[in-house]
């Protein structure tokens, strides 16, 4: 009876034991080769596979102990795949909650109001953490793999930071930039102003473009939108610079010469009338508002003073008379 209740204490001091040497490694801060570590997990590892990484890597030394407290705390098959990074030393159990939490660490890329197609296929392409899938893509390649139904892809994108797990297609970044642009401009469709002169919110969207290159002032959007939209209702042509430049393409220097407003392309509005093809930029949401909900405004022309804001002016005398108090040798709007 005494060398079983000697065995029975003996046990429960080596469970004792066992606990208190698990609660040591659980809790102790792990030694990190490098600050900051980055862990890369794959689809499919393994509680073993990822103790046996964290072992060739130098944070563990012997990967027993990591596999016995994953299982304990009923983590194995839990695991999510991403890349962690570790500022600081963890616990195994602060690294196995993070993981199977799936707190990987996020990347991220900024389009931004106004950028062309070209511009945010370029910053997409200049990001180190993107698998480039978009360099061997044309345009409609492109709109294809989003299932995009546009044949043109500018404007089709919501401006915004998108953050995505390092290696991720740079193609599914476009595909929910598409798909947020869509929502923001249904959206704003279904609250538009009465007796707008669009029949589509495609239509709506390619204003939209026009007023978000003709401002940097925010406040000015929706006047600058009655200006437009006041002159499709009566005819006039838009007359607006972004729409001649974009038009030029790669021909624009950065100085918009008299010769290049008569020269006609389809985005020429001194030459043509009603809106261009497409959009010619990405415009935000507030772009798209005021293109949907404009200002209560007669005004047909307006000037720039110089400081990113504008005169506005119901006549043509008016505006005369505001570009040369404001800008002299400014070509009339």
């Amino acid at each position: 009876m005494k060398i079983i209740k000697k065995l029975i204490r003996f046990g429960v001091l080596v469970l004792l034991g066992l606990a208190a040497w698990m609660a040591w490694f659980a809790f102790r801060p792990l030694d990190l080769p490098v600050t900051p570590y980055q862990l890369t997990l794959e689809p499919g590892t393994s509680l073993k596979g990822l103790a046996m990484q964290l072992e060739n890597d130098g944070v563990l030394e012997g990967e027993t102990r990591f596999r016995i407290l994953g299982r304990v705390m009923g983590y194995a098959g839990r695991l999510q795949a991403g890349r962690y990074t570790l500022e600081e030393p963890l616990s195994p159990m602060e690294l196995l909650g993070k993981i199977v939490r799936g707190e990987v660490t996020k990347a991220a890329i900024l389009l931004v109001e106004g950028w062309n197609i070209r511009e945010v296929r370029q910053e997409l392409a200049r990001n180190p953490h993107l698998e480039h899938q978009l360099v061997d893509m044309t345009d409609a390649d492109m709109l294809g793999a989003i299932g995009a139904e546009e044949k043109h892809p500018e404007g089709l994108f919501f401006p915004d930071t998108y953050f995505f797990n390092p290696d991720s297609p740079d193609i599914d970044v476009l595909r929910r930039a598409y798909k947020l642009q869509q929502e923001k401009l249904l959206a704003a469709w279904e609250t538009r102003a009465p007796d707008l002169p669009y029949e589509t919110p495609y239509e709506a969207l390619i204003m939209a473009s026009i007023i978000e290159k003709e401002t940097g002032a925010p406040e000015e959007r929706p006047q600058i939108a009655a200006v437009f939209i006041n002159r499709l209702k009566m005819g006039m042509r838009l007359q607006t610079d972004p729409t001649v430049i974009y038009g030029l393409g790669a021909k624009f220097d950065g100085n918009l010469r008299k010769a290049d407003l008569q020269r006609d392309t389809p985005y020429n509005t001194y030459t043509r009338a009603g809106l261009p093809p497409t959009p010619i930029a990405m415009p935000g949401e507030e772009a798209i508002r005021a293109a949907l909900n404009p200002a209560d405004s007669k005004a047909l022309y307006f000037v720039s003073r110089g400081d990113g804001t504008h005169v506005f002016s119901n006549s043509l005398d008016d505006h005369n008379r505001a570009v040369n108090k404001y800008q002299k040798s400014v070509v009339k709007k």
